[in-house]
């Protein structure tokens, strides 16, 4: 019986091995290879992403109690940016982009209330993308100041 069991496991185990060479030749066969796309922001995820750092340090500066500086002027390309998918650009977008601006404009006009307005900005960003791309919500509700 034990002659059996252990003819049983070394046809097995030699099975199992020719199958993974087999696997591995088709894998790394010359004849087969797969091409590799790079992927590519487009030029709205870009800004979203520079949006982000920016609002990122302009957080800390906010509770550090430091100077603000100015408006960052690059956020304006949000009216214009291209987008990966272009008929997310709709009315909807524009009326929440809008209000992303205004806000932004509002923390460099009135520091006094930046924290209030930083906030607001970081709430005109969650609306916009529980309609549309919902991937960086998490991230993006780790901008409130609380």
């Amino acid at each position: 019986m034990k002659k059996i069991i252990a003819i049983v496991l070394v046809f097995g185990l030699f099975s199992c091995q020719k199958k993974e060479e087999k696997v591995k030749e088709e894998k790394c066969s010359p004849g087969k290879e797969k091409k590799l796309e790079m992927y590519q922001m487009s030029e709205m995820a870009a800004l979203m992403e520079q949006m982000y750092v920016d609002n990122k340090r302009l957080k800390e500066r906010i509770q550090k109690g430091d100077t603000l500086g100015q408006f960052p002027k690059h956020f304006l390309n949000i009216y214009n940016a291209k987008f990966t998918d272009e008929t997310d650009n709709d009315l909807f977008f524009k009326e929440k982009a809008k209000e992303f601006i205004i806000t932004q404009q509002l923390i460099y006009s009135d520091p006094k209330n930046a924290e209030k307005h930083f906030n607001a900005g970081v709430d005109a960003c969650l609306k916009c993308h529980e309609s549309k791309c919902g991937g960086p919500i998490p991230r993006i509700k780790k901008l409130y100041i609380k």
